[in-house]
């Protein structure tokens, strides 16, 4: 049997972590539930494999990447930030692939979404920088989830975004604000070069951007769509605009 050509392939970011005596390249199961649910994309992770991964063969496989979110946070060394509190955690091995793959995704073309750390990490590789605890900012609010609530209380709706017009977000909105969660206790100081602003928290955070002058699809977002993405239709309406990106671009180099 051929291959399904309306099923775009996804690439989706890991994480590097030690289980026991193995490491594992990994990734949230809700992340890929969203790709298929949305608009039927076939998942196929990408190993942390750092400057071992051939990107250039990545972009000839792939028609889309979503960079995921993670419990792990950007080295600061990257953005030329303090060093963390003890404790925090890393994975360079992420860094390492997923920093240098955005931006040379974007200039190939490929359709990206990027969520959460995947948000993070496409500020930091186009040159921003981020605030390591952003309810220590002064003026900015608690961007953390209440881990006193259950998980579906802890992704529930947090705060408004507010959309700015014409961008990519304002194209998907029909409203100038949308309720999303709030996952999250980094966030973005220094707002990196060639991104424009998609939308902000009420305390000013940035909390969206796209690529200026992106040939297609590039969309980093703070919050988490992918979270029962079916029962929203803002979030349902970003992936299925990510997807129909994808295609576009399968069918555009068959």
């Amino acid at each position: 049997m051929g291959w399904n050509m309306s099923k775009p392939i996804i690439g989706i970011s890991t994480c590097f972590e030690k289980q026991g005596a193995h490491n594992y390249h990994q990734t949230g199961h809700k992340y890929i539930t969203a790709i298929s649910d949305v608009f039927n994309g076939f998942p196929l992770l990408i190993p942390s494999l750092g400057n071992m991964l051939d990107r250039q063969n990545l972009f000839e496989i792939v028609d889309g990447l979503l960079f995921t979110g993670s419990y792990s946070n950007i080295e600061p060394h990257n953005y030329d930030g303090q060093p963390s509190d003890s404790g925090t955690k890393h994975d360079s091995n992420r860094d390492e692939t997923i920093l240098p793959l955005i931006p040379e995704a974007v200039d190939a073309g490929i359709p990206i979404l990027a969520i959460c750390r995947g948000f993070q990490e496409m500020n930091v590789a186009y040159g921003g920088s981020l605030h390591q605890k952003v309810h220590e900012v002064n003026g900015m609010t608690d961007h953390r989830e209440d881990s006193s609530k259950d998980l579906n209380g802890q992704y529930d709706f947090a705060h408004k975004v507010n959309i700015a017009p014409h961008g990519i977000l304002g194209q998907i909105s029909d409203e100038k604000e949308q309720m999303v969660n709030s996952v999250h206790w980094q966030g973005v100081s220094q707002l990196g070069l060639g991104l424009k602003i998609e939308g902000t928290a009420p305390d000013g955070l940035v909390e969206a951007f796209s690529v200026s002058g992106s040939t297609s699809f590039a969309l980093g977002v703070q919050w988490h769509p992918e979270w029962k993405v079916m029962e929203n239709p803002f979030y349902k309406s970003i992936f299925k605009n990510f997807g129909d990106a994808c295609l576009t671009h399968k069918l555009e180099n068959i």
